[in-house]
């Protein structure tokens, strides 16, 4: 049986932003490595998706753990998968994890972004930043 997060995976794998569509609850956060409020709503977090796929080079899993974990959003216990990746962003080698934490009936509810070194994430944030304003998806800073 095929899991949302295997789904995810291969959406992400193969860059296909409309896979990911059905794979998210209407209310889903993600939590950033470079924004303190989480991204809220589904409209939200495909946008942002739209930007992440087109700014990670070389993007790719390079492993995955499964188990159970406390959402941040409201403390329940949910399913959860870890998927582990490394990336470029703006010549910088990123190091990060996926923390995906699963909805009674299975779709992704809540996302939390992991990433490192510290050079990295500001590469990042520098990107999607201009990616989301070149979308209008945030104001120009």
């Amino acid at each position: 049986m095929t899991t949302a997060v295997d789904r995810f995976r291969a959406a992400v794998d193969n860059r296909d932003l409309g896979a990911l569509d059905d794979l998210f609850t209407e209310d889903i956060r993600l939590y950033s490595p470079v924004k303190f409020t989480p991204f809220e709503g589904r409209p939200a977090v495909l946008g942002l998706f739209g930007v992440l796929l087109r700014t990670f080079e070389g993007f790719r899993y390079v492993g995955a753990f499964a188990g159970a974990a406390q959402t941040s959003a409201d403390g329940t216990e949910a399913p959860s998968a870890v998927l582990l990746f490394r990336a470029t962003v703006g010549g910088k080698e990123i190091h990060g994890i996926d923390l995906l934490h699963l909805a009674e009936d299975g779709r992704i509810k809540e996302f939390t972004v992991m990433v490192r070194p510290a050079s990295a994430v500001q590469a990042l944030g520098e990107a999607v930043l201009a990616g989301l304003v070149a979308d209008g998806l945030a104001p120009a800073p």
